[in-house]
């Protein structure tokens, strides 16, 4: 197996529960950078809310945000790719909406902005990282009228959704009624929407196109519904311990959860499998 390229989730896959790389990771990290391995971040996260040591991380170059909306150069800081909402698509979201108990997010070439409410109280939307919310995202009064005046310029955006029978409907109807885009979820709370052509997936498939490399050369990890398509397009998909069942589904195996540095210790058996004992087992199983 020649792994060449690795696409890396943050949350809950490479990150700690903590938000925060364990030193360990650092050093995996660091291991395949010098072996000429390149590391891909693909997150759900939009450019401007990726955590100071991802983007700080010498040998990381490139990004894939906003779940594959936007395809950043961390060495130069530009955008090597980017797609955008519809207005046609950003006011139907709004118009199935309206009335509904959701909070909306924006992200606008990777600044993220959020409904003023929800970032003064992140928890009555069911969202439990209040520090985060209230640390990224810009809020915005009236936020319904600034999506009207961004509809053009949207990269992508979120609906947050205490309810989860509330969220499948809005997801089917989202479907049903507005066609030209791609929807997913990274946690109970987020359904995430962006042009039809996004995904993780897509944008590692354009990285990968930039470093000439096919994809039986890429491993990549995840944790989250959203990571699904993109560890089926792998040559190795690897789901962390802690991640959802359909992510699980559409990993070749699983590893050691995020909190016991399952994304490091699959590193170092990838590159060097004399270098640790396997962590790795079957599908449903995990060794511990």
């Amino acid at each position: 197996m020649n792994i060449r390229c690795i696409a890396l989730d943050l949350d809950y896959t490479t990150l700690n529960s903590r938000g925060y790389l364990s030193e360990y990771t650092r050093q995996a990290l660091t291991y395949a950078i010098e072996k000429g391995v390149h590391i891909v971040v693909a997150s759900g996260r939009a450019l401007n809310s990726l955590p100071a040591e991802i983007r700080d991380f010498e040998g990381i170059r490139y990004a894939v945000t906003s779940n594959g909306a936007a395809v950043y150069d961390l060495r130069t800081n530009t955008c090597l790719k980017q797609y955008k909402l519809t207005e046609q698509s950003v006011c139907g979201i709004l118009r199935l909406t309206q009335g509904i108990h959701v909070a909306y997010e924006a992200f606008i070439d990777g600044k993220p902005y959020a409904q003023a409410d929800y970032v003064k109280e992140p928890l009555r939307y069911g969202t439990k990282s209040v520090s985060y919310v209230q640390s990224t995202r810009t809020p915005v009064e009236n936020f319904p009228e600034f999506l009207l005046q961004n509809a053009a310029n949207l990269d992508c955006m979120d609906l947050v959704i205490d309810d989860p029978e509330l969220k499948q409907r809005l997801w089917t109807l989202f479907s049903e009624k507005i066609p030209d885009i791609y929807i997913t979820s990274s946690v109970g709370q987020l359904l995430e929407i962006s042009y039809k052509d996004c995904g993780k997936h897509s944008g590692v498939r354009f990285v990968l196109d930039q470093l000439d490399l096919p994809r039986e050369s890429l491993a990549a990890f995840g944790d989250g519904d959203n990571d699904a398509h993109m560890l089926t397009f792998a040559g190795t998909g690897i789901a962390v311990a802690n991640a959802s069942e359909a992510c699980k589904a559409a990993a070749d195996r699983i590893t050691l959860s995020n909190d016991e540095d399952g994304v490091a210790r699959e590193i170092f058996r990838l590159l060097d499998s004399e270098k640790l004992p396997s962590s790795v087992c079957p599908k449903g199983s995990v060794d511990r």
